[in-house]
């Protein structure tokens, strides 16, 4: 008896160390990544393509990139919004963002900010970022959704606390403005001035003005909170590092 059970023990190890296609899913998805960040989109293509058609949610919205960028492919709208619609269907946030980009801009089909905003919605219920700041600016805009200046703010703050740039600057904007929250210039500063370090150009064009009104204590105040701020990750909502629109 001892020994049929160390027997089966052994079996079981044995099966269990054997790749599963899930793994050899990942381990596709992460060569094809590596293969776009060093620009061989032939041979990023040629990973995501069978994963695609096989029905992987992360392979097809990442196809779906391709096409919408013309990398390794024709540059084509249609193809780029049925393989972000596939992906999205099975609740991928990443495509859930990029098919609410395509009915923003009308890219690919007919303009929809209603829709747009559904599937920005979903996304940024995930903890998407990018999501979380496209829906915050349909709130500020009033775009497909009724204007809101709380939701926009709550939905900047959720995805600036993620260290998105743009959901940083319009933060900062809202503050400097007092739009949907108390003015606050020094809580503006930190998050302009986060935001500029992430990039954002919108930012930069704010911060000068915004630094020469504040008294040295608000300035010091102010580059503190934001020498101590950390990013706070989404869980549950990974920002993939795979090709982006």
């Amino acid at each position: 008896m001892i020994a049929a059970f160390i027997v089966m023990g052994m079996l079981a190890a044995v099966v269990s160390a054997r790749p599963t296609r899930a793994d050899e899913a990942e381990d596709s998805l992460a060569a094809a990544n590596a293969a776009y960040a060093r620009h061989d989109y032939a041979a990023a293509l040629k990973l995501l393509q069978p994963l695609a058609v096989a029905g992987n949610a992360k392979a097809q919205n990442d196809l779906g990139v391709m096409y919408a960028n013309g990398q390794g492919v024709p540059r084509d709208d249609a193809e780029a919004l049925r393989w972000y619609r596939k992906a999205a269907e099975q609740g991928d946030a990443a495509a859930e963002n990029n098919l609410g980009i395509r009915y923003e801009t009308g890219a690919g089909v007919r303009k929809d900010a209603a829709e747009a905003a559904r599937w920005y919605r979903k996304a940024a219920e995930q903890g998407y970022a990018a999501a979380q700041s496209n829906l915050g600016s349909m709130y500020a805009d009033g775009e497909g959704v009724l204007r809101n200046d709380a939701e926009a703010l709550r939905w900047y703050r959720k995805a600036a606390e993620q260290g998105n740039a743009a959901a940083q600057a319009n933060l900062g904007l809202m503050y400097l403005d007092g739009q949907g929250v108390d003015e606050d210039d020094v809580e503006a500063y930190k998050w302009l001035s986060l935001a500029v370090a992430g990039g954002s150009k919108l930012a930069a064009n704010e911060l000068d003005d915004l630094e020469t009104s504040l008294t040295p204590e608000e300035l010091a105040d102010a580059r503190q909170r934001a020498a101590v701020w950390r990013p706070r990750g989404a869980a549950g909502a990974p920002q993939p590092p795979a090709p982006k629109e």
